[in-house]
């Protein structure tokens, strides 16, 4: 019965791949409550990374490339993994820093930063763009700062 249902290696049919597909899905949003909403909501890079290999990980049983509980298990040890890398970055700054990385002014009151800007891969061009989307201004020196954050996203205060 379950053979049929959910079929057996990668000789599946679309009835089987949409019953493994409906499993799978219930299953994320168990690893998606254990994880926290924080994986989806703030995406840093390490929230990027943890929601990027969770797709390729949980997509193979689906097709059948991969037995389910082995990927259903390693899933769950990213995400338990991603939690106690979470909460630890969330009790010691440093480590926050070693694996979120750090702030860094790229503009502040008429002066470019040029070095920042290029280690950050940031253009004048996109500090521009910052300032008409986040601060509504036409020109950068109508702002006083923009950062480029740990997330990688620009913030501009005017």
């Amino acid at each position: 019965m379950i053979d049929a249902v959910f079929g057996h290696g990668r000789d599946l049919d679309a009835l089987q791949m949409a019953a493994r597909a409906f499993v799978l899905f219930f299953v994320s949003l168990a690893l998606i409550r254990i994880g926290g909403m924080r994986t989806f909501g703030r995406k840093s890079s390490l929230d990027s990374v943890i929601v990027i290999v969770l797709g390729a990980v949980l997509s193979r049983p689906i097709v059948g490339v991969s037995p389910a509980v082995p990927a259903i298990a390693a899933s769950l040890v990213l995400v338990v993994l991603h939690r106690l890398v979470a909460w630890a970055t969330a009790s010691v700054p440093w480590l926050d820093r070693l694996i979120k990385g750090s702030p860094a002014t790229l503009y502040d009151h008429g002066h470019l930063d040029e070095d920042a800007m290029r280690r950050a891969g940031i253009s004048q061009n996109d500090l521009v763009e910052a300032v008409h989307r986040h601060a509504r201004k036409p020109r950068l020196e109508d702002v006083e700062t923009v950062v480029v954050e740990a997330s990688g996203e620009l913030s501009v205060i005017d």
